[in-house]
Parts: structure tokens; sequence; C-alpha cells
């Protein structure tokens, strides 16, 4: 917990706020010694990470209980927009291979990077697709069926802006994101960003992970520990978890007229984790109730609102 190990706590903090200062005045420096993916930090070979963007391709339509064989009528003509996603655009390949007219792929830090690895990568997902979705997402590169020789705009497009967000308007028929909310800056700016970009039937799915990414040390929760003002200067600028718990979403989607169709944990922490970080938890935290401290990590799926569409 914050405040039973003071020279650690010490030790840490100073080394976080360099490296903090360093994302923010350096960001692309900081990607690269960092070599950050947006995947986490395990080396992976290419077959791993093509087969990464497969599971994570088929799980929106399982959370949107799409099936397989409706996939293509489903995203026929969609235009998708999605938040982070990472070093190589593989989910907006499979999409528009499946249908999908367009991709804009929005991140904070500039990520993406056609690497021979990454060349490689989406090379293989070609590989696995039948002729007709290969030979639209063939359509995705400047020179047709050849990754290495970078991204056609007209199909998908990467923008990187401040803090994240696309600022489109009524251009999305699908928003997605995985892993990716619990790190921006300003979740309510992100949503509204979203509402603003979705059409008026679209829909956003998008996975949450709550964990703690590897800043705990003793408990799954003791992240939750570190006041406001610390944490701030240690991870502000580096896109670490913003901590916020599964009742900030709640309010932040009521706030921004967007309409819950789905929201479900995917992994629950232990109660005696909770009661035990429960007397040293941050102020933002010590009102969240025991069951929503829980929730490590959930699925959400959201579209406008009657009145939202209206107006």
């Amino acid at each position: 917990m914050y405040g039973r190990h003071p020279l650690a706590d010490a030790g840490r903090i100073i080394h976080a706020m360099l490296t903090d200062q360093l994302a923010h005045f350096a960001p692309r420096l900081y990607i690269e010694l960092t070599g950050q993916t947006g995947r986490g930090a395990s080396r992976e070979s290419a077959q791993q990470i093509a087969d990464y963007f497969k599971k994570c391709f088929d799980e929106y339509f399982q959370t949107l209980e799409v099936e397989p064989g409706q996939i293509r009528h489903y995203l026929a003509g969609k235009r998708i927009l999605e938040y982070g996603p990472g070093d190589v655009p593989g989910v907006a390949l499979l999409m528009i291979a499946h249908g999908a007219d367009s991709a804009v792929c929005v991140d904070r830090f500039p990520m993406v990077s056609i690497s021979a690895t990454n060349a490689e990568v989406l090379a293989r997902l070609m590989d696995g697709l039948d002729e007709e979705a290969k030979a639209r997402a063939a359509s995705c590169f400047q020179r047709p069926g050849a990754p290495a020789s970078g991204l056609c705009e007209q199909r998908i497009r990467y923008l990187v802006k401040p803090g994240g967000l696309s600022g489109l308007s009524n251009a999305a028929d699908l928003i997605i994101s995985r892993a990716v909310l619990e790190h921006v800056n300003d979740l309510h700016a992100t949503f509204a960003d979203m509402r603003n970009a979705l059409s008026g039937t679209g829909v956003a799915v998008h996975q949450v992970d709550l964990k703690s990414h590897g800043l705990h040390r003793d408990n799954p929760l003791d992240f939750l520990t570190w006041p406001v003002l610390w944490w701030s200067w240690m991870y502000a600028h580096k896109g670490m978890p913003n901590r916020w718990r599964v009742n900030r979403y709640r309010e932040t989607l009521s706030a921004n007229s967007l309409r819950t169709t789905l929201l479900k944990p995917t992994v629950l922490a232990d109660q005696r984790d909770i009661e035990e970080v429960r007397p040293y938890l941050a102020a933002p935290f010590r009102a969240v109730s025991d069951e929503d401290l829980s929730w490590l990590g959930f699925w959400l799926v959201c579209d406008k609102t009657t009145q939202a569409q209206g107006e």
C-alpha cells in the first residue's frame, strides 16, 4: 500500500516522474525506448500477433451476438473507428476484409509502424482469408497486397491526436477498442468524442481492463491507494491506467447520453483483497462499493439514446 514503504515509494516516485516527463516532451522517443506495442511487454512472433488480432476480431462479434456467418452482412459498408490500435492495425484490416468500407484508427501516441515484423503480421492475417476477403484486405495498402508499402488512407486512416480523440462527427457505424479506455486521461471527453463520432444507428463495443497493468505490489488493488496528485505526476503522460472504476464509466455514459445495452464483468477481485485495501484507498475510491471495486475488467456495448439521435 502507498505509505507503508516510504523509501520504496520515494524511489518509485522519482523514477516514474522522470519517465513521465520523457513521455510528455518526447513521446516518440518514449515509445521507442520502452518498445510499447499496445499488447503488453512480452515478445511475440508474427503468427502469435496475427492470432491475437483474430481473437480480438472474433470476440467483438461474440459480444455483439453476431453469428460468424452473419459478420459480412453486419459489416457491409460500415465505417469503423478504433481507439488505440497499437503498433499495427490488424483488427482494422480484418474489419475491412470482412465487409467494412473503411477504418479510422486514432491514438495519442505515434505507435503504428509498418516494420518488417508488422508487415509480416498483416501478410499472415491475409493468408488466413478466403479469396474475396483477401482481395478486400489487399486494397488496404498503397501497393495492393503489399503491407510493406504502407497503408492506403482511403481504407485505413491513422490519426495521432491530443488525448487520443478522433474529432469526427457522424462518421462511424461501429466503434471498437480493447484495453484502451482505462488509459485515457479524460474519460468524459473520450465518451463525448465517441458520441459525436457515432452515426445515428452506430454501436460502440469496448473491452476495458481495470487491473493495475503491473503497477500493484502485494494486492491487485493496492495501486488505488496512491494519492491522485502523486499518480498524476507519475503517470499522466505515459498512458498508464487512469484507475477509474466501473461506477465512473456508468456515470460518464449517462452524462454523454449514451445508452448501455451491455455491461458485464470479465474478471472479479477476491473479497479479501477488497477488505485489505479499503482502509488505504485514495479519495476518489473510498465511496466505491465493494461490488464495483471487484470489477477488474468488463465488456461494454453502447449506442446513442433516442434523445441524442434527435438532437
